[in-house]
């Protein structure tokens, strides 16, 4: 499992979440919502973990 901290605009946190989606070979498992980064109002973040989808079984 990975843990990945995306971070962006709005709209690039979207887009890459949705290209993780898509993908057949990684089983997204949460992504959290956004959060503001300190100092600024264009940039955010958001966390999400993943796995692939063949090590299921694998800790």
């Amino acid at each position: 499992m990975l843990k990945i901290r995306l971070m962006g605009t709005k709209s690039d946190i979207a887009w890459f979440q949705k290209i993780l989606s898509s993908d057949n070979k990684i089983e997204v498992l949460e992504i959290s919502e956004l959060y503001s980064n300190k100092g600024t109002r264009k940039y955010y973040r958001a966390y999400a973990q993943v796995q692939k989808v063949n090590s299921k079984k694998d800790n």
